[in-house]
């Protein structure tokens, strides 16, 4: 998905919003890829974790899909997650029913939530309901059923391992809401994260998030950018714009000018209690774009602060805070390096901050963002401001020092550097 993806904005789409569950106002994201976390790959390797990413500061658990994958045309000798088999059961790789549960209660105990990707536009090749309601599954030119196609905007990606799901089909609305609601009931996850939200119909969201309230307040983030999700389905979107744009800031091709830009446009299409995720990295962005270092390199550091201190909620891709230096194979077993957490006393502060400081809570609940002038696009300044608690940050955007201009809280940036000043009350901590 890019920034591409975002349509337009209906008449409404600025005053409608769906209801936030309170403990997401504050909250930080991490995604798990659960098959490379750790050696084992299981939901109880996995449980040693939560400790430590409680301490970094961690809100929401986000777990790629948990569901058996597909045999029939998989890719490589493991399979994509993408690929799910079965709604309504365990991986085998990970464990069991029960040892997901007993996950859930752990990531409860140490005050955390957990959602789950759920991938309700395409199914496994062997999935039940293809052979035993073949009138579910879109079919080709000659009638058949047949791999999806995805448009990217680029190109057309064929996705060979699964098949579309025909969402005109009402007796399949009904199924798949029956299986969200399953895990919601049965094992108390928190919300989902839903694939491809935007090439569902929006009405069938609707319908799926008022049924899981309807058991208990969940949390819904689309991948997808679309003003319409919000109104009454998803909290969060994800932020692919402001992810662009630091790609190109890294590159050198952007600057203060175009990050301004973009949460300018985002103002104007969207309702101003919709959450967006920024983020510098995902499990799409690692595996086919490439690793922090290759895409930012030595603006990692600013990239990130940036993506955590505008308005939105940060994501950390699992890894991250280890310096996560390759691509993490897709289809194949590929477990992440923890012998050293360099980066883990970078997002342990950066979070620490966002949780301390009410202006940079979500929605409508934080701070209005405010420019500051800076007189030159290398360098991006800013304020947020609720109450009695305030940030400024100072950015250099660029590989070369940068002067900032008279009444500056410091005279010079560093390449790549920034100065953050947090007020809470009377206390106040700076970062540089």
């Amino acid at each position: 998905m890019s920034a591409a993806d975002a349509a337009a904005p209906s008449s409404d789409s600025l005053v409608d919003c769906v209801v936030h569950p309170p403990w997401s106002r504050r909250a930080s994201i991490y995604e798990v890829n659960v098959r490379q976390f750790t050696p084992e790959g299981s939901f109880a390797a996995l449980q040693a974790h939560l400790p430590r990413l409680r301490e970094l500061g961690v809100n929401i658990l986000w777990l790629m899909p948990i569901q058996p994958i597909g045999l029939k045309n998989r890719k490589g000798r493991l399979g994509s997650p993408y690929a799910v088999r079965d709604y309504t059961a365990v991986n085998p790789e990970f464990g069991t029913l029960e040892d997901f549960r007993a996950l859930v209660r752990a990531i409860h105990a140490a005050g955390m939530k957990v959602i789950i990707d759920w991938v309700a536009n395409h199914t496994a090749w062997d999935h039940p309901w293809v052979s035993e309601h073949p009138e579910w599954t879109l079919k080709n030119a000659a009638g058949e059923i047949d791999s999806y196609a995805y448009d990217n905007g680029r190109e057309i990606e064929h996705w060979t391992d699964v098949v579309g799901l025909d969402w005109r089909q009402g007796a399949l609305w009904n199924a798949m809401i029956d299986a969200l609601k399953f895990w919601v009931r049965e094992t108390g996850i928190d919300g989902y994260r839903c694939d491809v939200a935007g090439l569902l119909p929006t009405a069938f969201w609707e319908r799926a998030r008022a049924e899981l309230d309807g058991i208990r307040p969940v949390f819904m983030l689309a991948e997808w950018s679309d003003p319409a999700l919000h109104r009454a389905a998803f909290d969060m979107g994800y932020d692919w714009g402001l992810h662009d744009v630091l790609r190109a800031v890294a590159r050198g091709e952007a600057g203060a000018a175009a990050v301004r830009a973009h949460f300018e446009r985002r103002a104007q299409a969207f309702p101003p209690d919709a959450y967006h995720m920024t983020f510098t990295s995902n499990h799409d962005k690692n595996a086919w774009e490439g690793h922090d270092e290759e895409v930012y390199g030595a603006a990692f550091g600013v990239c990130a602060v940036l993506a955590a201190t505008l308005p939105g909620m940060p994501l950390i891709y699992g890894g991250q805070e280890a310096v996560l230096d390759r691509r993490l194979a897709f289809f194949e077993k590929d477990p992440i390096d923890w012998k050293t957490f360099g980066r883990a006393d970078f997002y342990r502060r950066l979070l620490q901050i966002k949780h301390a400081n009410r202006a940079l809570d979500h929605g409508t609940a934080g701070g209005p963002l405010a420019w500051l002038d800076t007189g030159s696009d290398a360098v991006l300044a800013w304020r947020r401001v609720r109450g009695e608690h305030a940030l400024a940050v100072w950015a250099n955007l660029t590989a070369q020092p940068q002067a900032l201009p008279a009444g500056a809280p410091v005279a010079t940036l560093a390449p790549w550097g920034w100065y953050l000043e947090s007020r809470c009350g009377t206390e106040v901590t700076t970062w540089s």
